[in-house]
Order: C-alpha cells, then structure tokens, then sequence
C-alpha cells in the first residue's frame, strides 16, 4: 500500500515541474519577440559572445587611440574590448587575450550598448574626426563616484591643527614637542573627534605642512634706536646699488670680514666616489691637524676676492695688516669697506694708521681717556667720516646677512671645505689660496642685490 504521504509528495513536485516549464516557455517567447526588432547600430546582438555592431568610422577612430602612444592604458584597454566584440570575439575570448576579468568586458559591452544609440546620432551629425574621437574616448571613461564621505568634518581638521601650533606645556604635558602618538590622545581627550589613529593625524598635519616635531633658531633683534638700524641697514643697500658707478670712478668698494676656525681636517680613509643611485661616501672619522683664518674682501662691483689673507689667528694686529695690504693694491684710490661693528674694525691701531695714511693731521687722543681714541663709538665716528680717503661703513647690529661676504663664504664652503681633506695647515692653506684664484678665474660676477632696506610687503 502506497503511503499517502509519498503521494502527497510526487503530486506536488509535478505540480512545481509544470509551472516551470511553463515559465521557461513565457520568457524563451519573449526573447523571440525581441530578436524580431531591428537592430540599432553599436548594440549588443543575441549572437553567443554578445557581438557589437561598429560603424567603420567608429572601429576606425579606436583602432587609432589604441595605437596613441599618449593615450592612458585603461582607455587603451577598454577600446580594445570593444573593437575585438566588434571583431567577433566572444566575452571569454576577449577576457583571456587581454588579461582581464569577465565581468570587466561585460561591464564596458553595456555600457557601450546603452550609449550606442546617442554615438549613432552624434556620428551622423559631426564631421570633424577629432570631436567625434574625443566623444568616443568619454563613453570609455569611469563614471562619476563620490567616494567614501570624509571621516573628520573641516571643524575637527582645522581644531586638530590648533592643538598642534600649541604648546604642550599648555596642556598640562611635560615635553616641548608634539608627537603624533599625543596628538591623538589630546584631540580625543579633549572631545574633537572620538577616535583618531596616529598615521591619520600624520597625514592631516603633512596635509597643511605643520610640523611640530622640527625647529630652527632665529634671532629677535630688537635694535635700541630704530632710525639709527634703519638708517645704516639704507646706507649699506644705498652702496651696493652705486657699486658700478663707484667703480667706473676708481673708488673701491669691498666688502670684508673673516671666517675664523677653518678646520684642517684629514679623514682617515679615502672618500668613496659616487655611482649610479649612490651618492658619494665621506668617511666620518679624522684627525684635527689645526685651524686657519681667513680674512676676505669681496669687490661688490666685480665679484671678485681681492687681496686676502690667511694665518693662524684673528687679532687686531691681523686686521690692521689685511687693510693695509688691501689698500696697498692702490694706495692713491679711495676705499670703501663694508664691515661688521665687532671690536677689531673700530681699534686704536686702526685709527692712528687710517689718520697717518690719509694725511690727516688731527689730535687723536688717549685710548680709554679722552679724544677720538676714547672709545669704539667715537673710533668707528672717525673711520666712517665720508671726507677720509680709506673709511668704512659698519652694518648693524646682529645683520651679518646684509655684508656680501657672508654669501661668499657660503660658496667657499660648499665648493670646497665640506668635502675636502687636508694632511696639514699648509695644504689647508694652499687649498684656500687656490679655491680663491679659480673663483676669480671662472665664476666671479657681482650678486644681484635687490633688497633696499625696506620692510617687505605683502
């Protein structure tokens, strides 16, 4: 005896098989009637493989971008799908040939097919190739994605910022700098955001270039009579735009000073040269054989370094006998000097060789008693007076930036002190002379001096 439940059972399964198959029927009747429509150009037809229909000028105009060398690969890629579906190439032949997945070269068939109609109608209206070419190259762009909805709003990022222009000390933390671990503990302490990772707080602070982990010295020079700063700061920049007039009129203008503690130094091993993605190896390690001075003068007209000495040491008596084998290049010419206020441009020495060498014939006094020697003040009144032959114009206080010599110095050590080695003193000193006369050969020019002692504006 057949159990009912068994026939319960196949009767049921036999009903779902014929509603099936009934339903398979409806949808292969409706795929009939659709293939009877005509066919639009560059549409996808019910051929296996999905075939799309090009015009000639079309294929024509992607054949063209893939073969553009200027052209972006994805769009290279994504004409190319589309000229070898046109060619007859089925989904999965197209996806093995160029390596992509199959669900990519569905992607772009579509595309292509709900767009075929609008580049039909656009192909028929526009002549030009180009225009045409840059409406196909747009079908084969990515479309439009917002992209995940920023995480921090402006407000945070921009309160974030604050708290890192902060000091710590403010914030009840005992250090003088911000890291980026502490950072994002007080932002969250404070309530800005819930919760921050430290690499993303780095990024934010890259983002606006703040960086609270670096620091530089500067200098607050708060001059005691600011019409006198400003007035010697005019008169230096006044010179230096004169220096071709005065030069033209046989007047030397100069500008000096020294670099004291020139280190000769002599690495223990031989540097190691550069190669291709290395840069050149010093070794670190060398033996002190002594210092040098170097006392310069730059020609602010020429650009050359005229008459300089070196020795041991920087004195008075070293000063005193650099100035007077400069002006020895031209005994009768006036000099000009552009010097720094320390205490060895402005000594007695100094005074009494300017007063015997100009003629001046005047009562100098005593040294730290009365007259002209009394004091440095009234020694650099008398070396500055515009009627001497040979004087000079001191910049001020804390503007070692504004005497050209500086900028000189610079160029010698770069070019020749940061990487060099000197077995002794002597070939220290060799090296100097030499650097000097190959500056004066081969690059010496007057710097362009643009700044004319003015507060810059913004």
């Amino acid at each position: 005896m057949i159990n009912p439940f068994y026939t319960f059972f196949i009767e049921a399964g036999q009903h779902l098989l014929n509603h099936w198959i009934a339903g398979s029927q409806q949808v292969l009747a409706l795929l009939s009637a659709g293939g009877e429509r005509r066919p639009t150009p560059a549409v996808i037809d019910a051929v296996p493989g999905g075939k799309i229909l090009l015009s000639e000028r079309q294929g024509r105009l992607l054949e063209a971008l893939v073969r553009r060398s200027s052209a972006p690969q994805r769009l290279v890629r994504r004409a190319q799908i589309i000229l070898m579906l046109a060619a007859g190439k089925t989904f999965n032949q197209v996806a093995r040939a160029l390596g992509v997945l199959r669900q990519t070269v569905y992607k772009w068939a579509n595309r292509w097919r709900r767009q075929a109609r609008q580049l039909a109608e656009g192909e028929a209206q526009e002549r030009s190739d180009q225009v045409l070419s840059n409406r196909l190259a747009e079908r084969l762009l990515d479309a439009y994605r917002p992209g995940k909805p920023a995480t921090f709003s402006p407000e945070q990022i921009v309160k974030l910022i604050a708290v890192a222009c902060e000091r710590p000390q403010d914030s009840g933390r005992p250090i003088t700098r911000w890291s980026s671990r502490e950072l994002a503990a007080e932002v969250v302490k404070r309530g800005i955001v819930k919760t921050i990772t430290r690499s993303t707080v780095s990024r934010l602070l890259k983002e606006a270039k703040i960086k609270p982990h670096l620091s530089r010295y500067w200098l607050n020079a708060q001059p005691e009579d600011e019409a006198a700063f400003d007035a010697q700061v005019r008169v230096v920049c006044a010179l230096y735009r004169q220096a071709p007039q005065l030069h033209k009129l046989g007047i030397h203008l100069v500008s000096t000073d020294e670099k004291t503690g020139i280190q000769a130094l002599q690495h223990l091993y031989p540097p190691k040269p550069v190669r291709a993605g290395q840069v050149a190896r010093i070794e670190h390690e060398y033996d002190r054989h002594g210092t040098l001075c170097l006392i310069a003068n730059f020609e602010v007209a020429t650009g050359r370094i005229v008459a300089p000495s070196v020795g041991p040491q920087r004195t008075e008596a070293d000063f005193l006998a650099h100035i007077q084998q400069t002006v020895a290049q031209a005994p009768q010419d006036p000099w000009l000097f552009i010097v720094d206020n320390l205490n060895t441009p402005q000594s007695a020495s100094l005074v009494e060789w300017v007063a015997h060498h100009c003629g001046i014939e005047v009562d100098l006094g005593v040294k730290d008693s009365h007259g002209i020697l009394k004091s440095m003040a009234s020694r650099a009144a008398f070396l500055a007076d515009p009627s001497h032959r040979v004087r000079f114009v001191y910049t001020p206080k804390h503007t070692s930036w504004l005497n050209q010599i500086e900028i000189w110095f610079s160029i010698l050590v770069g070019r020749l002190l940061k990487r060099a080695s000197f077995n002794s003193i002597e070939e220290l000193h060799q090296a100097l002379i030499n650097f000097i006369e190959y500056f004066n050969a081969t690059m010496a020019k007057p710097f362009k001096w643009t700044y004319a002692g003015k507060p810059l504006t913004a």
